[in-house]
């Protein structure tokens, strides 16, 4: 008898064993399933890019932003964006005379950042290049036209206050990236 009361303790403990192992499958699952979930929330823009580099644009060269927005270009910094980089022209050190964002990912991303840079019941309508569309508008500080097609937006921010400045560098960057 003294010897069943042990072996009877190490029968239950291995049973006690056996059942803790579905206990600790059915966390690694629900962990699992957790992850899953992010991926079907909304979707939402990403803040804006920041220049963090010197560099060159490698989409638009510094004598069509000259020729379009009117002011020389002092230099030029890139965010670390990619494929493409956003590019920041400067009209001195320190002030930004344009700037222009490509993305190229997600079809509801793309309409957030258009959304976002130029909202709908604050701009005007912007379908330049042909099948793209977004808004363009004007303030204090300059002018921004954002359009979209398709997962692809594009983002031009200027210091001057006419659009069409904006539009045309737009249509530049997108035929220069083959996006249209």
């Amino acid at each position: 008898m003294l010897f069943a009361v042990p072996s009877l303790l190490l029968i239950g403990v291995l049973a006690g064993c056996s059942t803790e192992q579905p206990v600790s499958t059915s966390t690694t699952g629900s962990k699992t399933s957790v992850q899953l979930t992010p991926s079907a929330t909304p979707k939402e823009a990403p803040g804006a890019p920041q220049p963090v580099a010197d560099g060159d644009c490698p989409y638009l060269s510094t004598g069509v932003v000259q020729e379009s927005n009117g002011q020389l270009v002092r230099k030029v910094r890139l965010s670390e964006d990619s494929p493409n980089p956003a590019c920041f022209f400067y009209a001195n050190s320190t002030d930004v005379q344009l700037s222009v964002w490509v993305y190229e990912g997600d079809a509801t991303v793309a309409k957030a950042i258009v959304d976002r840079a130029a909202p709908i019941d604050k701009s005007s309508p912007a379908t330049a290049p042909e099948g793209w569309n977004g808004g363009s508008l004007t303030s204090d500080t300059g002018a921004v036209y954002a359009v979209a097609k398709g997962a692809n937006a594009v983002v031009v921010t200027s210091n001057q206050q006419q659009t069409i400045k904006a539009r045309r560098i737009t249509e530049t960057v997108v035929t220069n990236l083959g996006l249209s």
